[in-house]
Formats: C-alpha cells, structure tokens, sequence
C-alpha cells in the first residue's frame, strides 16, 4: 500500500545525537526522556535504537544501552517498554498514582519520582522489606510538581526511616531555560540551598539546561527534545548544536492545477491568487498533524524548494503554491518537516513549539525506521 504520509525516523541519528550530548555534559550520566511516545518517534523503537551491542577490546560486554536511564510519564508507558523488552532502567516522572501502580512499580524494578506527601503515603503502605527505587523532586520555582523546599526535612525523614527504599537522588525542573539563563540558574540556587550537604545525586538540566549553562549539568542530565535532533532554544539551531533530525515527515501531492488570479483556494475561499498561480493540493491534513495553523503561514519542501502553505489546512488536505517549482507532478513527495526543513521552523509558523508537533502525530501516520541503528550519520 502507498502512503499518504510517512515519519522516517533515522536510528542512526537517534544515536548520533546521544553521542553529541555526552559530549555537550561529558561529566553526567543521561537520562534519556522517551515519554510521550519518544515524543512521537516511537518510544520502543527509539529505545532499542540506543541498545549497545559493541564489545570493548577485551571482549567483555558493554552496557546494555547508550543511555543510561531512560524516562517516562506515567505507569502505562514503562510497561508498555517492558513488555517491549526494554529491561533498562526506567524511571518514571510522574510516580505512582495508587498502591496498586507501586506494587507493579516493584515487580517491573522501577523508579518513581516522588513529588508529594500523598506518594510517599502510598509507598508506605509496601510491606517492609519491600524495595522501592525512587527520587525525590523539590520544587525550586516551577511551581508544578515538588516537594515545596521547606518540607524537604521531613520527607526525606521519612525516606530513611524505610532503610529497605533506595533513594537515587534529588531532581527539579527548569521552568524557563530556553529562554531565561538567569532564572534557572536562580532555581539551581535555591535548590542547591535547600539540600546544603545532604548527600545523593542531583539532576537539574533538561535539554535547554543542558545548553544554557555547565553548571546545571550535576550527576545526572534529563534531555528529551535534543534526543530526537531538535534544539531547544530560539538562539540556536540544531545544526548549531551539531544534531541531526531523527524525523522526517513526508506525504505527496495528490493534484496539481493552474489557477487565475482571482481564485479563492479551499474552505471559506480563505486564500485569494493575487496572480495567475500553479497550486498543488497535498494528501495530509490536521487529522494527521499537520497543523490547522499552518494555514497561510506554514511551509513545505517539494524538489528542494521550500514552497508557502495557501489556504486552510483541512482534515485530509493542505494547498501549497507550487508556482516556483518546474515540473511538479502527482505522487512527487513532500517534506513537512525534517531534514531540510526543520520541526522549529514549522512549529514557529504555527505558533506552536516543536514538541507539539512531534507528538501531535496521529495513528494514521506510517512510521518507518531506517536505516539501521549502527548505521553512520552525516553532519
């Protein structure tokens, strides 16, 4: 069957990109974010993408992974890469919503991140000598999740009067690091004040930490977005950054057609030709992803020339002005983002960032992996 809209997702890039972050925090372990469906990737295939199966010189074998710890949402995501075979470490950001989600926490050997009293109240519940693998997150400014900084004494109490738990470390989340340097490193700060010497690992950085200053890097990194070849700041590219896009989104044109100047394109006869134009109408829609705000302000790569988006993006359909691309055809294929055409570029024409775009995809978008997971990337 031909498809009408593809995401190629390129292992060797995943991989690549991996590489490039140990370089960027060289000093810290990574934790590398999968949830949301590997942030519409595919979270089983980007896991496995990042299995090592390299040897070091005396034959003995290397860790399992590339990464170190790959995290998670929710309870449903880390089962999901279990039953998947993907037996490395998960940790999952969110933690347990119930005794029941402990007790299999327990059973898979999984790690949650506690951020409430009511979490560490559930764990309680385990019998003793139950071993529960699990972070503490404080709340240095986000104001979403976190124990709040004062009530740190208390809750960490708590954690060592169960010696049967294993407590990993402290975490926080960087509310404004794409954007503001400052205000993360004011939420390192007061993160850092509130657990003076406590011993145990820390983690702060997420992507855009990672890129905004070394010293968020600490024991452990947490980047998402950079995994999949995406920057994270509107100062810098990916290829500034040396990544490469693991995901190419494709579809192709379904007509081509010369309209007059005068011609009212798509639903509402929102777009007018201002002249005589070549309009192509290509096979994808918002019910694939492509945005509804795309409209007019998007962009598509047809024969290496980017060409506008016309018109209201529809259900099944998008117009894209063609007049400046010689020799368009029925089936040509078309990139929506990727390489060549960023997933920052697109989510800045709708307004959006890219992770919504990412995982904004829909089931009625083909996935296919390749080329294999070893295989080289170029630059």
């Amino acid at each position: 069957m031909i498809p009408r809209v593809w995401a190629s997702i390129d292992r060797g890039a995943l991989r690549h990109n991996m590489q490039r972050m140990r370089a960027i925090a060289p000093d810290s372990r990574v934790l590398a974010v999968i949830k949301a469906d590997g942030y519409g990737h595919g979270a089983e295939a980007v896991a496995h993408a990042l299995r090592d199966t390299r040897s070091t010189s005396d034959r003995r074998p290397r860790a399992d992974w590339e990464a170190d710890a790959f995290a998670v949402a929710c309870l449903e995501e880390a089962l999901a890469l279990r039953a998947a075979r993907v037996h490395a470490p998960l940790v999952v950001l969110e933690g347990v919503l119930s005794l029941e989600e402990a007790r299999l926490g327990l059973r898979e050997h999984l790690q949650f991140v506690i951020h409430d009293e009511w979490q560490l109240s559930l764990l309680e519940q385990l019998p003793r000598g139950a071993r529960a693998d699990i972070w503490l997150k404080l709340d240095s400014g986000m104001h979403r999740l976190g124990f709040h900084l004062s009530a740190l004494p208390k809750a960490l109490a708590r954690v060592q009067a169960r010696p049967d738990w294993r407590l990993h470390g402290f975490m926080t989340h960087l509310a404004s690091a794409d954007d503001d340097t400052a205000s993360a490193l004011a939420q390192a700060e007061r993160f850092d004040a509130a657990l003076g010497d406590t011993p145990g690992l820390r983690s702060i950085a997420n992507s855009a930490g990672m890129l905004a200053d070394d010293s968020l890097h600490r024991d452990w990194v947490r980047p998402g977005l950079m995994l999949y070849g995406i920057s994270p700041r509107a100062d810098r590219s990916a290829a500034d950054i040396g990544l490469v896009p693991a995901m190419t989104l494709c579809t192709r044109v379904l007509s081509v057609r010369d309209c007059a100047e005068g011609d009212r394109i798509g639903y509402g006869g929102a777009y007018i030709c201002p002249r005589d134009q070549c309009i192509a109408t290509l096979a994808v829609g918002y019910a694939d992803g492509f945005q509804r705000a795309l409209g007019d302000t998007g962009s598509v790569l047809l024969r290496g020339v980017e060409v506008p988006v016309v018109g209201r993006v529809s259900m099944d359909m998008t117009a894209v002005d063609v007049s400046a691309v010689p020799d368009v055809a029925v089936g040509d294929v078309a990139t929506l983002w990727g390489k060549g055409l960023p997933a920052e570029h697109q989510a800045a024409a709708a307004g959006t960032i890219p992770y919504e775009l990412c995982c904004g995809l829909t089931r009625r978008v083909r996935k296919n992996y390749d080329p294999p997971a070893n295989a080289a990337v170029s630059v």
